[in-house]
């Protein structure tokens, strides 16, 4: 049985759930996207669920933002097709949705209310973009990436053994 994440924004005017399998803050992106819109450690954490259970209140709160991209990979400016979702009172940032994976949905820890599961290690990405000023802790047994590991959410999910039936 799928974990159930309940999540909410600062201010409450938004709550949500979703079912995961893949439940696991253990994926610390340091890109400047993620790191300026709920990163204020210089990283976020994105976990992994099933879009077709998403239930939210509180929807007329929602705004929806999609970055700009104009970087190494993408030098001429480019429009993501991820959509992040967040609070239009408070400004939290709440799930990230790409159309271009219509069943999955990727819900911020920062926004989880429910007790998650501690990662046995952890995944530095996109290290190549972190801000000068950060200095990430990488554990023992952490793995680090310049930019993104060819290992999924789901994948890794399933190698450490945390993967949520």
């Amino acid at each position: 049985m799928p974990l159930l994440l309940k999540g909410s924004c600062r201010c409450d005017a938004v709550r949500f759930e979703v079912e995961s399998h893949t439940p696991v803050p253990f994926m610390l992106c340091y890109c400047s996207i993620c790191r300026k819109q709920q990163g204020g450690g210089g990283f976020a954490i994105n976990l992994g669920a099933d879009f077709d259970t998403l239930k939210i209140k509180g929807k007329r709160n929602l705004g929806v933002y999609q970055a700009e991209i104009e970087d190494d990979e993408h030098p001429q400016c480019e429009i993501s097709s991820g959509e992040r979702n967040f609070c239009r009172k408070c400004g939290s940032a709440l799930w990230l949705y790409d159309p271009t994976w219509p069943e999955l949905v990727h819900p911020f820890a920062s926004a989880i209310d429910t007790d998650l599961p501690k990662p046995p290690e952890k995944v530095h990405l996109m290290l190549k973009y972190k801000a000068n000023w950060v200095e990430p802790e990488i554990g023992e047994g952490d793995r680090v990436f310049d930019i993104y590991p060819e290992e999924s959410i789901a994948g890794w999910h399933k190698r450490t053994g945390m993967w949520v039936d």
